[in-house]
């Protein structure tokens, strides 16, 4: 591979909604551009991004892929995302990697949900991002419809219009004249050049008063300029007839920002839960390594994978790095680009590329790669993840596969921001948490396929928690004697309620030494256990400061356990006296589904506690209706969908707040774990 500078190297995002033909648009640049030979196509299972037996089956895509190719004298990195929101933490994840987000949009099913998610978490980011319109030449699209909506939604502004009836583009930057499907070429040309002219005050100084237009190898940096400021250029494709493709691999090479234009991303060093200094990482080869890690996978040959972004300093093989603030280096005996499913060795990467180590234990999602021995702990920026909520609890078929199914479990948590995996003591549960169904029938094909484990499911119980309204004092006396040496602990404590979301804070406030500073840990553990276990109706309890601030020993008898069940038993004292509540978790829901449908799925969610809060028509006889509704409301709730919609509708959710649940809810809670207690 030949070697590239950071000026050359553009990093670039495939996202958008499932079906919008992001991977055939991925395989189409490839091609175009001579990485490969032959063309594949998802519904053969050949192409070079999905190239996962669960992809190649389901026929989309589920991971981020990683592939290169070489256009025009530049080094593209092409990231191909998953575009179903089950599994958005891939295609979020991917961004933390680029400057330039391609947003594709499927032409005959216009503006979708992860379209709209998309540009807003690129936004969030402050990635430059362009809209491909995909699929030209399907029947029943009403492009011109279609670019509308685009440019007043997203400050679209065109780069190419279809021509000869969708079977080719015209580019306008070049062009002032010509023939399109819809649309004057020069009108797009003049409005194309006066936007990017407003970037450059010379540029628009000689445009207003010579009308003299820029020179080509005037355009890049006021075209990047603009993209910055958010300008959203739109092109126009058909990845399956090649239309639009040379064109798109134009624009990439010519007019993308390389990595040291964009809006680098802020790193910071210190502590993440302590004071921090905010940086940015220098494009530059000669100064010292940092390279964010944004995929992990657990390769069976390959061994756990990190891929990465250089973003500073010269990465070579066989050097010396560090993870994170971790003091013991790794050598780097592999340095690979990645293309597909391939491994490519590499003796250099720079500032721009995209690249992958293996078999460094070390390694997690989101953690920085240095070579310095003294730096402080460096972070980038965290991405913001959708909350899982969809949830199944597990367990295994054959007894004695308990381990094995932990340390699977684990590894599919570090492969995937979005999954997560609760032990819940209370009820002896294990709960797998993803962002859908989908997500987690994945998960389960995965350890059943690749990792040969069967497992059971069931619908897992709420996650409900538990909280004060008021301060309150606690306290207990724990004393036991049995004929040896005996044990002895008492604390008082006070509790106080925090905001939601502050979680726990613990303070010591004991004077005078009542309690040994040697014995508050043990005092702190039995206040966590109990949080853990529950107090009314067997949930965590959260948003709660506990302060301890006496007690008495004994100078034989006080031992760690015996604060341990002072501390705990205190605690349970002060928070039955705090008026605590049970809180629900309250997700927003959108769900898309016919016009027709939409009285029969308001009626529905009222009667399950929702609250409407909008409806937008999507055309095409789609509608999107926006709520709030207690997760406990939604048990089966696609099943209850298809039933109103014909199996034409769907649903995401996302976690909005906990709030109180209704007074005979909470006594419902409350009674069944009275019983439990008095059973056990």
């Amino acid at each position: 591979m030949p070697t590239y500078n950071t000026q050359s190297l553009r990093t670039i995002a495939l996202v958008g909604h499932g079906a919008a033909g992001k991977t055939t648009l991925a395989e189409s640049l490839l091609h175009a551009a001579g990485a490969i030979k032959n063309k594949g196509a998802v519904e053969k299972g050949n192409t070079v991004c999905d190239f996962d037996a669960q992809e190649k089956a389901d026929g989309h895509s589920l991971y981020s892929a990683i592939t290169h190719f070489e256009y025009e004298n530049t080094r593209v990195h092409l990231l191909d995302t998953p575009g179903y929101p089950d599994f958005a933490g891939q295609a979020i994840a991917a961004l933390a990697a680029v400057e330039t987000v391609l947003v594709v949009i499927n032409a005959q099913t216009g503006i979708e949900l992860m379209t709209e998610r998309m540009m807003r978490w690129a936004k969030e980011r402050q990635l430059c991002t362009m809209i491909v319109i995909n699929k030209i030449d399907a029947e029943n699209v009403d492009l011109p419809g279609l670019l509308d909506e685009v440019r007043s939604r997203f400050r679209g502004i065109v780069l190419d219009l279809p021509a000869h009836g969708a079977q080719d583009v015209v580019e306008v930057l070049e062009h002032d004249s010509g023939d399109s499907d819809f649309g004057s070429v020069s009108k797009a040309h003049s409005e194309l050049i006066e936007r990017i002219v407003e970037e450059d005050m010379v540029l628009l100084e000689k445009y207003l008063e010579e009308g003299e237009e820029p020179k080509l190898n005037e355009i890049h940096n006021p075209f990047e300029s603009a993209l910055r400021a958010g300008l959203a250029p739109i092109l126009f494709t058909s990845a399956r007839t090649g239309a639009g493709i040379r064109e798109l691999l134009h624009v990439i090479a010519t007019l993308a920002p390389n990595p040291t234009e964009g809006n680098a991303p802020p790193f910071y060093k210190g502590e993440p839960s302590g004071p921090t200094e905010a940086f940015h990482a220098e494009p530059d080869p000669d100064q010292h390594v940092l390279a964010h890690v944004f995929k992990v996978v657990s390769d069976p040959y390959m061994g756990k994978v990190g891929v990465f972004r250089v973003h500073q300093g010269t990465m070579r093989k066989d050097a010396q790095l560090f993870v994170g603030d971790g003091k013991r280096p790794f050598k780097v005996a592999h340095l690979y680009c990645l293309q597909g499913k391939e491994f490519e060795e590499m003796e250099t990467l720079v500032p721009g590329d995209i690249g992958a180590v293996a078999k460094v234990e070390d390694i997690e999602f989101d953690c920085v790669l240095h070579d310095s021995h003294d730096e402080d702990h460096i972070h980038l920026k965290p991405l913001s993840f959708p909350h899982p909520m969809s949830g199944l609890a597990v367990e295994t078929k054959r007894k004695g596969d308990e381990q094995r199914l932990f340390d699977i479990l684990e590894k599919l948590a570090l492969e995937d921001p979005t999954f997560i995996v609760e032990r819940r003591p209370s009820t002896n549960e294990t709960v797998i948490r993803g962002l859908g169904d989908n997500h987690l029938k994945t998960k389960l094909d995965k350890m059943a396929s690749q990792y040969k484990l069967e497992v059971n499911t069931n619908t897992p119980l709420i996650p409900y928690s538990e909280t004060i309204t008021q301060n309150a004092e606690g306290h207990h006396r724990h004393k036991k004697q049995t004929g040896g040496a005996g044990q002895f602990g008492e604390v008082y404590l006070r509790v106080e309620p925090l905001e939601r979301g502050e979680g726990f804070v613990f303070e010591d406030a004991v004077k005078g030494g009542t309690i040994p500073g040697s014995l508050i840990p043990a005092v702190e553990k039995g206040v966590r256990q109990a949080l853990e276990e529950g107090v009314v109706a067997g949930f965590p309890v959260n948003d709660i400061k506990v302060i301890v601030y006496d007690g008495k020993t004994h100078p034989v008898d006080s031992k760690e356990i015996a604060f341990v069940m002072a501390g705990k038993k205190a605690v349970i004292d002060a928070i039955r006296a705090a008026k605590p509540i049970v809180l629900e978790p309250i997700v927003d829901i959108e769900i898309i589904a016919p016009d027709s449908a939409m009285g029969d799925i308001t009626g529905d969610l009222s009667s399950k506690r929702g609250q409407i809060t909008g409806t937008d028509s999507k055309g095409h006889g789609r509608l999107v209706i926006t709520g709030k509704v207690p997760l406990g409301e939604l048990a089966d709730y696609q099943s209850r969908l298809n039933s109103l919609t014909s199996g034409r509708g769907h649903y995401t959710i996302e976690l909005s707040h906990y709030a109180a649940v209704p007074h005979n809810v909470q006594q419902q809670l409350s009674g069944g774990f009275k019983l439990k207690e008095e059973e056990e």
